[in-house]
C-alpha cells in the first residue's frame, strides 16, 4: 500500500512514525513547550533528527474539555512553523479541523492534512477535493472536545468507528478524492473510555476491512497514564509498547510524541524479523 500526498507517495510496507508538534499553550501532553514559532521549529528539526517520517504540526489542543481557537489565533501559531517545515525534505501534516488553516497550509504545499473531526466542518470536504494530491487523515470522534466524554456510548465500539470511518471514506471519494490519497484513525481516547480504548486495540486489525492504511495514536494518553499510574511525562514505556501493539495488529502509521524510543523500537522488531508487512496485514 501506498499513500499519496501533495509531494511524496509514502511506501506503507514498512510502518511510518509521525512526529507531533504542538504550537499550543494547552496540549495536554506537552503545552507550552513549543509554542512559539521558533521553539517549534527546533522540535521539527530534533524530531527529525530522531528518525521521525513525517512531521504533524498543529496549533489547536484537542484534550478532553479543551475549546477551539480563533482561526486567526491557529493560523499565527501554525504558519510560521509549517513554512519552515516544508523545507526539511519530509512529508508535512498540519493537524487542523478549520478550513481557512487547510487552504492557507495546502497553497504553502503541505502534504497531509489531519482533522480529528474528519473534514465534517462546512468547506472542509470540497476545499480538500480541490487539492488533487494532499493526503488526508480521518479520525473518528464523536461531539467536541468539550463533551465527547459524554458520548462514549457504544453497543460494539470497533463496528461503530469502523462503520464511520468506511462512510467517511465513501463520501470523500464521491466528492472526488482518491481513495490513495486516504488513511484512517480509530481516534483512541476521543469519545471513548478505558475499556473502549483496550478493545480498539485488541480488535484493531478488524478496521484493515475498510481497506484503508491505520494512522494510530497511543502516545501519553490518559488511558496509558491510568493503567501505570504514571503522570504524562513519564509514559515513554507504556506509549512505545502501545505503538509497537498498534502495529502489530496492522498500523501503517504511528503518531507519537516520543520518536527516537519509538524508531529504535521499531528498528529491533524488523531485525528480529516480527514487523507484519503490510501487505501480510491489509
Amino acid at each position: 500500500m501506498h499513500w499519496q500526498t501533495t509531494r511524496f507517495r509514502l511506501d506503507l510496507s514498512r510502518p511510518l512514525v509521525m512526529g507531533i508538534v504542538n504550537v499550543t499553550p494547552d496540549s495536554f501532553s506537552d503545552g507550552g513547550r513549543h509554542a512559539t514559532a521558533a521553539l517549534a521549529s527546533a522540535h521539527c528539526d530534533r524530531l527529525l533528527a530522531d528518525g521521525a517520517d513525517i512531521l504533524d504540526i498543529g496549533g489547536e489542543s484537542t484534550r478532553p474539555g479543551s475549546s477551539a481557537p480563533d482561526p486567526a489565533v491557529e493560523l499565527e501559531r501554525v504558519i510560521p512553523v509549517l513554512r519552515h517545515a516544508l523545507t526539511l525534505g519530509v512529508p508535512v501534516s498540519v493537524d487542523t479541523s478549520e478550513p481557512e488553516v487547510m487552504r492557507q497550509a495546502l497553497d504553502l504545499g503541505v502534504d497531509i492534512v489531519n482533522d480529528v473531526r474528519s473534514l465534517r466542518r462546512e468547506g472542509a470536504l470540497p476545499l480538500l477535493a480541490r487539492h488533487p494530491l494532499a493526503g488526508v487523515c480521518l479520525m473518528h470522534m464523536r461531539g467536541e472536545p468539550q463533551s465527547m466524554l459524554q458520548q462514549a456510548d457504544y453497543g460494539d465500539v470497533v463496528a461503530e468507528v469502523a462503520r464511520f470511518l468506511r462512510q467517511r471514506t465513501n463520501d470523500l471519494v464521491a466528492a472526488g478524492v482518491a481513495l490513495d490519497r486516504i488513511v484512517i484513525d480509530p481516534g483512541i481516547g476521543f469519545a471513548k473510555t478505558d475499556d473502549h480504548n483496550w478493545c480498539m486495540l485488541r480488535r484493531q486489525a478488524e478496521l484493515l476491512a475498510i481497506g484503508r492504511p491505520l494512522l494510530v495514536g497511543w502516545s501519553r494518553k490518559s488511558t496509558l497514564g491510568r493503567l501505570t499510574g504514571r503522570d504524562v511525562q513519564h509514559r515513554q514505556a507504556a506509549s512505545v509498547a502501545a505503538a509497537l501493539g498498534s502495529v502489530l495488529q496492522g498500523a501503517a502509521i504511528v503518531r507519537v510524541h516520543d520518536v527516537a524510543e519509538t524508531v529504535d523500537a521499531l528498528g529491533v522488531w524488523r531485525a528480529g524479523g516480527l514487523l507484519p508487512t503490510q501487505r501480510e496485514a491489509v
